[in-house]
This record gives structure tokens, C-alpha cells and sequence, in this order.
């Protein structure tokens, strides 16, 4: 048996094979297994050199509130970090939502038992952060997480 070398593998790729009967490159090279294994290793170390070329996520910056934000926290033992909140101005509200639980949360409001349209705030999962402007007139709100199960996460929130 002959050793194929790199001129064969360009000859037979480009449709002028050497040989009276063509060869593809899988038989130059050997199975398609072979191949598999002698790439596997060689495709390994470049996604690892890829993925650190990257960046890691410690680097990417913290999500955080904005700073003028009403800001309300899901703690562990499904609660809000209050009971009540406010009094609060009436008018456009920066609400703040940030999870200090291992759970995911949302934070939805009501009035007089009839949800705030077009305002939901989530939270997926502890360090994570939420943050939303919604337009309330002055009166009492609940504050709730919608979450299946978490139905004692209810705060009062008054609006002046």
C-alpha cells in the first residue's frame, strides 16, 4: 500500500483522481470514524480557545435598578421584603424589581381587584433584576407575584 500525501487528496477533491478507480475522501483519509476520532480533540480545543476568546459572564456588567426606581424584593420564604409600601407620588412610577430568592417571581399590580394593564415584572432567578414604568392614580394597590404557588406573596401599596 502507497501513502497518499496532501497533491493526492487536492487531485481527488478536485475530480482528477490519480487513480483508475476513483477514490473519495473518506477512503484517503481512512473511516469516517478515524476521522471523527483524530478531529474530535483538535475541535475541543478550539471551542475552549473560542469560548475564552469570548469573554466570561463575571465580566459582563451587573444588572442593576435604575436609580430613581421604587424598589420592591422577592426574599425567600415566598414574601415581599414588605407588607406595605408607600406612600408613593401618583403619576409615571420606576418600579425596581429585584429577586433575593432562588425562585422566579413576577410582580404585577391591582386595583380594587382588577389587574394594571400592560405591567408585569419577572425575575428568573436570585442576583437577577427587573425594572418597568407604569402610570398610577392615587389609591390603595396589591402588589403580587402571579407565580403558581406563591399566592402569600401580597403587599399594599398606597398611591397619594
Amino acid at each position: 500500500m502507497r501513502w497518499r500525501t496532501a497533491d493526492d487528496v487536492v487531485r481527488v477533491t478536485n475530480g482528477t483522481c490519480p487513480h483508475r478507480s476513483a477514490e473519495t475522501l473518506s477512503s484517503l483519509l481512512g473511516s469516517k470514524f478515524s476521522l471523527m476520532k483524530r478531529t474530535l480533540p483538535l475541535l475541543a480545543v478550539l471551542g475552549l480557545a473560542l469560548s475564552a476568546c469570548g469573554g466570561s459572564s463575571t465580566d459582563a456588567p451587573a444588572e442593576t435598578v435604575p436609580a430613581d426606581a421604587f424598589v420592591v424584593k422577592a426574599v425567600s420564604g415566598l414574601k415581599f421584603d414588605a407588607q406595605t409600601y408607600g406612600p408613593i407620588p401618583a403619576g409615571d412610577v420606576t418600579f425596581g424589581y429585584v429577586n433575593e430568592d432562588s425562585v422566579r417571581h413576577t410582580l404585577i399590580l391591582a386595583k380594587d381587584g382588577v389587574k394594571v394593564p400592560n405591567f408585569k415584572l419577572d425575575v428568573s432567578k436570585k442576583g437577577s433584576v427587573d425594572s418597568g414604568v407604569v402610570n398610577l392614580e392615587a389609591g390603595t394597590y396589591q402588589v403580587i407575584c402571579d407565580v403558581p404557588g406563591h399566592t402569600n406573596m401580597r403587599a399594599v401599596l398606597t398611591v397619594e
